[in-house]
């Protein structure tokens, strides 16, 4: 009997399961491979700023202040990072960790606080809501499925999920691409630049309804019920429904939650212990560092504890939860060819010329940039959550070297503008040893 995924009760009283476990209505085959590692090939991969979506902050709040605590998993020194990771506290940040390993070793490090009012540092491998970096595990699964045979990669999404009637041009692909043209449901721009408010995903409205409960299909079927951005294929837009429509392709092909799927495929053959697909569940499994979400309410500022929020809001495009030694041991896996084929890793990195170019192109599931001579290129993709986290994951093409990070928010003013600042100064670091890269 097919699995059932448990998001509990919403006050709006959402659809049930999908339909049918395969296209054909057959029973799905279990077939499932763990790929070897193989040589692949170089491409322009890169660099990502995730959505992180800080909260409104008091001007001139105060930044909090704390020296690195750098544990020295390899004997290693390595200022250049300890000043890269105290940087983002200097900008305003509550607490950072971060993790790099290369071929010196693995390095891990903290800054700021793990939570208000205390002066112990972050944990070093504390859990964290990862945001928008559940769209590489779920383009990981989307892409072994089409290894095996179960979806077809340029295949009408419709033929696999009629019931929610899609325009049959868009593919799988599409979805893993963001070319869809489909609605972005926690909010999108319109064709002529005016904003079209979504789901309650920021400011106040999200902070009082951070505990609801969304079910997948009522997601999917808001984003539908808006104009389309553009005609299948005929451009790139970042949207989370993509992803959320990918999730229920795992989950009506294979018969199984994506939980499940998850665990089945990626979670147990890595020895992954810190990653999560939480459904309901609101509360970080321990260690965690909390997160805050700073608003105006009423003229007075105040401040509001996030660690516990319902991330059903962002099913299959931003829900998980993981921690930085999980993160780095899964990117790795994935970019030395562990876990997808070659020709899907290729396909998987090849970037989309119309996708946004500040932190890099899209391919499907990861952002790929050259960062010059000095460095080369990078995969990654990070998140955040609607507020209090943000995750950062990076790897070199091979999965050799690799640098993860979970950032939490406080009641201090975020310094947004030089966050792409930050992001470059610690990527170079880790990365690049500290090279321009001009």
């Amino acid at each position: 009997m097919r699995e059932q995924r448990n998001h509990g009760s919403s006050a709006a009283g959402h659809a049930g399961a999908t339909g049918t476990i395969r296209r054909d209505g057959g029973a799905p085959r279990r077939r499932h491979t763990v790929f070897r590692p193989m040589a692949v090939t170089a491409l322009a991969v890169g660099l990502l700023a995730g959505a992180i979506a800080p909260p409104a902050v008091a001007p001139g709040a105060a930044a909090a202040t704390s020296s690195a605590a750098v544990s020295h998993d390899a004997g290693q020194d390595r200022p250049e990072l300890q000043q890269a990771v105290q940087a983002f506290v200097d900008a305003g940040f509550l607490g950072v960790q971060v993790r790099v390993r290369d071929e010196r070793g693995e390095w891990t490090g903290s800054a700021g606080r793990r939570k208000l009012g205390a002066s112990a540092k972050p944990p070093a491998n504390g859990h964290t809501w990862v945001g928008s970096v559940t769209k590489t595990f779920v383009a990981t699964v989307v892409l072994q499925l089409v290894a095996e045979g179960e979806l077809g990669l340029d295949s009408p999404v419709d033929g696999y999920l009629p019931e929610f009637g899609l325009d049959r041009r868009i593919t799988v692909r599409m979805l893993l691409q963001h070319t869809s043209g489909l609605f972005n449901y926690t909010g999108d721009l319109a064709p002529d630049g005016s904003w079209v408010p979504g789901l309650p995903a920021t400011g106040k409205e999200w902070l009082d309804n951070r505990f609801r409960s969304y079910r997948p299909q009522e997601l999917v079927r808001f984003a539908l019920s808006k104009p389309v951005k553009f005609a299948p294929g005929a451009d790139w837009s970042y949207s989370n429904t993509n992803y959320t429509l990918a999730m229920l392709l795992i989950e009506k092909v294979t018969g199984r939650s994506f939980d499940a799927e998850l665990k089945r495929r990626v979670v147990r053959p890595l020895g992954l212990t810190g990653t999560v697909v939480p459904g309901d569940r609101t509360r970080l499994p321990g260690p965690y560092a909390h997160g805050y979400f700073r608003y105006q309410d009423a003229g007075q500022w105040k401040v509001a504890d996030v660690s516990r929020q319902n991330n059903t809001l962002l099913a299959g495009a931003g829900d998980m939860i993981s921690t930085t030694e999980d993160l780095r041991t899964f990117f790795s896996a994935l970019n030395g060819g562990k876990l997808l084929p070659p020709g899907l890793l290729t396909e998987m990195r090849e970037p989309h010329a119309k996708s946004d170019p500040l932190y890099g192109r899209y391919g499907l599931g990861v952002f790929v940039k050259d960062l010059g001579p000095g460095c080369g290129t990078v995969v990654n993709h990070n998140g955040s959550p609607p507020a209090g986290y943000a995750a950062l994951m990076y790897s070199s093409p091979d999965g050799g070297r690799t640098v993860t990070a979970s950032l939490t928010a406080g009641d201090a003013e975020l310094d947004m503008a030089a966050y792409p600042k930050l992001l470059d100064g610690l990527v170079k670091a880790a990365l690049c040893d500290g090279q321009p890269t001009g």
